[in-house]
């Protein structure tokens, strides 16, 4: 893996990932491959384990969703390159489930530290279950952290990614529980005249506008 240029700080919303090139279950490649389209990445504990195995079925079965969005996802953890093709290999056979995003090896330990991933001083990875949803120009625009005894919610990943398109403009917020289809909220003005101009007290500020990016 070639970590040059990596950050040495947790990132944060907002940051810009910072490049790197590691092996993975699909060939080598880089983080600059996923420029020009949304990009999810998760890190998981280990191979080989229940939780773990359990997420790669329900993303796996979900990956047209994702590419629907236009949006590609990137597996890492400390694993070696073979323990990954092990393991997808047994996934196929035991759930009739291929995996074709890509699983990044990282046995160094090198990109989760950089990316906030693991901690510093951390021996393993065995407690980190980290998702970052990145946009076309490579910046963080949110993340989750669950713990290893937990799996994600694939739904709430996909939600995610159609809530950050949906905003990514800024002329619209995305309310609490929406879901694709409900209706959004209008950025609120920052005019004054505005503000005193509206119909009642809340419109300036609260005002339900329809989801057009629905398909």
């Amino acid at each position: 893996m070639d970590s040059e240029a990596l950050p040495s700080a947790p990132l944060r919303i907002g940051d810009a990932l910072m490049n790197f090139t590691a092996r993975s279950t699909k060939g080598p490649l880089s983080l600059s491959d996923f420029r020009g389209q949304w990009l999810v990445i998760f890190s998981h504990p280990a191979d080989f384990t229940p939780v773990c195995t359990s997420e790669f079925v329900a993303i796996a079965k979900a990956s047209a969703q994702f590419e629907a969005l236009n949006c590609a996802l990137m597996a890492l953890s400390v694993d070696s390159l073979f323990s990954h093709l092990a393991w997808t290999r047994m996934i196929r056979d035991r759930f009739d489930v291929t995996i074709d995003f890509p699983i990044v090896e990282d046995p160094t330990m090198a990109i989760g530290r950089a990316y906030g991933m693991v901690a510093p001083d951390a021996h393993d990875a065995s407690a980190i279950r980290a998702t970052y949803f990145v946009d076309p120009e490579g910046i963080l625009r949110a993340s989750t952290c669950y713990p290893a005894s937990i799996g994600r919610s694939v739904v709430e990943m996909l939600r995610m990614v159609e809530a950050l398109q949906r905003a990514q403009d800024g002329t619209a917020l995305v309310p609490a529980d929406w879901q694709p289809g409900d209706e959004l909220l209008r950025t609120p003005s920052q005019c004054i005249e505005e503000v005193l101009a509206a119909a009642d007290p809340t419109a300036w500020f609260y005002t339900q506008i329809p989801d057009k990016g629905a398909k």
